[in-house]
């Protein structure tokens, strides 16, 4: 019976470390700089929220960058805050509406 117990502890942690791999090797790491426009992730609008409401708000700029993670965002009236990177997103501007050509088909029973 401890023979089984052994062997399933090892199966369980070989597991682990591949999943930890797997998962770790798909994290996609952002960059960030001052004068930067990004988008925050607020988890504080959870409560009283519409279901298709986004969390995410701003565009907010990037004031300071420090070491491991820390960045202090400056909003449109100057307030000065500090999040954690993983928190933010970068932001690219309004989406510009395109112009679309209308190409007639024609009728299909013809």
């Amino acid at each position: 019976m401890d023979e089984f117990r052994n062997d399933a502890y090892k199966n369980a942690k070989s597991y682990k470390e591949w999943m930890k791999k797997w998962h770790d090797k798909q994290i996609l790491r952002c960059e960030f700089a001052p004068g930067q426009q990004v988008l925050f992730f607020n988890l504080r609008l959870k409560f009283f929220l519409g279901k298709l409401k986004s969390r995410w708000t701003g565009p907010y700029t990037i004031y300071k960058v420090s070491s491991f993670g820390g960045i202090d965002l400056k909003d449109t009236t100057g307030n000065i805050f500090r999040v954690n990177d993983q928190r933010l997103k970068h932001y690219y501007g309004e989406q510009v509406e395109r112009n679309y050509e209308f190409i007639p088909l024609g009728d299909p029973n013809l």
